[in-house]
């Protein structure tokens, strides 16, 4: 397993964490099973926006002797006081949910505390106008809310959150159907998207990554938007190649399906090149590097995914992603223009120019 770092709180997070909408089903004793080999494979990551209420006695199962190992997103706008899942806005039902979720779980803290779902401006200024948010930011003050997040679909609603509060962690549900306009919750478009995973890397802002497979949908060629079926690990390196992204978290039923998830760490690049996508994006993502990686091997040796990469993000304001392109052994200004990268690329991006154009920001920035 992999980790990456949340510079805004220091956590060590697993790649590839685990989301929890139907772990319930399999049952109390096959989900710790499930929640034990997910432990025992290193990943530490873990999404508390559950199918049902009878989630939290499996966790607290599962990670009684290990809780200050792993990390959870707990959500106050999730209400499970019923036993199934509600929504709900109303303070005083998200307190009880809260102290019903706690002790279901048999924890005293919080890791990350989510502000619940906001995909309307309005559900924001609810959010705040009935104290919600105020009760998180008392939490954190007590120590019982570590870190707070912001889960959304809606990029302008996120950007605003993130204008009016002190965020360490987004959820947002990232999938190449959603960033190129396909599905239920393709929100924003595509230069949108990218503005806010680009803003959340500027900011040390980390983004766990809902709905990886959209439902599964990607994984289907019958039900695919674009008519073609990807597969898991594709859709893994998709998201964690955008800019901002520390953890995935797709769901698991069984045992085969979490070592299908940990096996993502030891997949050759033939099998988690995504760039097949370039066969069915829009228009409007035509001429834009996506970091796939396709055109590589480069003759001179430039790793030409991450030189572009960390130039989108030094045009974003990221002074860090200047630092890093500046550390590489190869970068734009070792380019030959011999054309292989171009004859390459699936989104038709003339990186040969590009490469001239990046090094001569980078050589003026300095």
């Amino acid at each position: 397993m992999k980790y990456r770092v949340n510079r805004k709180t220091g956590d060590r997070i697993s790649e590839i964490g685990m989301g929890t909408s139907y772990l319930y089903q399999a049952g109390f004793e096959r989900g710790v099973q499930i929640l034990r080999k997910a432990y025992e494979g290193g990943i530490n990551y873990y999404d508390l926006a559950a199918g049902h209420g009878d989630t939290f006695p499996i966790f607290r199962e599962a990670f009684r002797d290990v809780r200050k190992n792993v990390f959870y997103q707990i959500h106050f706008g999730a209400d499970y006081t019923s036993g199934e899942y509600g929504w709900t806005l109303d303070l005083k039902r998200i307190q009880k949910s809260v102290k019903h979720m706690l002790e279901e779980l048999g924890t005293d803290y919080i890791d990350y505390g989510f502000i619940h779902c906001q995909d309307e401006f309005s559900d924001w200024e609810e959010y705040q106008k009935n104290g919600v948010y105020d009760y998180i930011l008392e939490l954190k003050k007590q120590g019982i809310v570590r870190h707070i997040g912001v889960s959304s679909h809606t990029p302008e609603v996120a950007q605003k959150i993130l204008n009016n509060a002190d965020v360490d962690m987004l959820m947002f549900s990232i999938n190449p159907a959603y960033d190129f306009g396909q599905g239920t919750y393709a929100h924003g478009s595509t230069d949108e998207r990218t503005a806010l995973y680009r803003r959340c890397e500027k900011e040390g802002i980390g983004i766990s990554v809902m709905k990886p497979f959209s439902g599964g949908q990607l994984l289907d060629a019958s039900r695919s938007p674009f008519g073609q079926a990807l597969t898991q690990y594709q859709c893994l390196k998709y998201i964690l190649d955008k800019p901002g992204v520390l953890v995935a978290l797709p769901g698991a039923q069984s045992i085969e399906e979490v070592e299908l998830l940990l096996d993502y760490c030891n997949q050759p690049e033939e099998n988690t090149d995504y760039s097949v996508i370039g066969t069915f994006a829009p228009p409007q993502a035509s001429g834009k590097c996506v970091y796939c990686g396709h055109c590589r091997p480069c003759p001179m040796g430039i790793n030409v995914g991450l030189v572009n990469k960390y130039y989108d993000l030094t045009l974003a304001g990221d002074n860090m992603a200047a630092e890093h392109y500046r550390s590489l052994e190869k970068n734009a200004s070792d380019c030959v223009q011999c054309g292989h990268c171009d004859s390459r690329c699936p989104f038709s991006v003339k990186q040969s120019a590009r490469m001239q154009e990046i090094a001569a920001y980078m050589e003026n920035l300095k």
